[in-house]
């Protein structure tokens, strides 16, 4: 897969502590820990997930919520998260949040692939894209439009289904990614039991889709 590279500092740069952006230098992270990718196109992978914290997306069935305020957490330089990751024997390293596309990525991201790492991004797209990314999972949500151009980056479309109006939705933005792009269908957790069922249905006559699954969930993986 070859790296998307695009780096939004002059992007965000006019807008500066009042939109909650932060530079590259330090980073707000709510939580980090290294575990088994439980979703999408990477489930079963070994990974490290760095946590950002800030989302100005705010969705009602959010089950980190607590990552939403940026001031809520402690700060950490790039080179401290690279060493918290060469702890382990895993290469893989997801960024995701909150919104972790609020922050300028492209230092971090420099830093963990010249630490021979692999990058990977959990996105819902309402912001500029920054980084160097090997893997770019957009997850769009209603309550902030992703942007077009990260859709048009975007290896993998995972739509999280809550009802049963989401597969239009879900189609909508399918038609805004590239042709290659993996296309996952995931019911929300707490809604798994009533929608999961529909969706099966739907990925059986729209075969173009896969099913996604909380697999970490499932099997109390953190």
């Amino acid at each position: 897969m070859i790296p998307v590279t695009l780096l939004s500092s002059e992007i965000i740069a006019p807008f500066g502590e009042s939109a909650g952006l932060s530079s590259g230098a330090l980073l707000p992270v709510m939580e980090q820990f290294y575990t088994i990718q439980g979703e999408g196109y990477n489930t079963g992978r070994a990974a490290y997930f760095i946590r950002l914290g800030g989302c100005d997306v705010g969705c009602h069935w959010c089950d980190v919520k607590e990552s939403w305020d940026a001031d809520a957490h402690p700060r950490q330089s790039v080179p401290q998260l690279v060493e918290a990751v060469l702890e382990h024997a895993g290469r893989n390293v997801v960024i995701t949040g909150g919104e972790p596309l609020m922050h300028d990525l492209g230092p971090l991201t420099a830093a963990l692939q010249a630490a021979g790492c692999r990058t990977w991004i959990e996105t819902s797209g309402a912001h500029p894209l920054s980084g160097t990314w090997d893997w770019v999972c957009v997850s769009p949500k209603k309550f902030k439009a992703p942007l077009p151009e990260v859709l048009a980056a975007a290896h993998e479309l995972k739509v999280i289904v809550f009802n049963g109006t989401d597969f239009a939705w879900a189609e909508e933005h399918a038609a805004q990614v590239p042709g290659t792009a993996r296309l996952y269908l995931q019911p929300e957790w707490s809604r798994a039991a009533r929608m999961t069922p529909e969706l099966v249905e739907y990925v059986k006559q729209h075969p173009q889709w896969q099913v996604s699954l909380q697999t970490h969930k499932y099997l109390d993986i953190p």
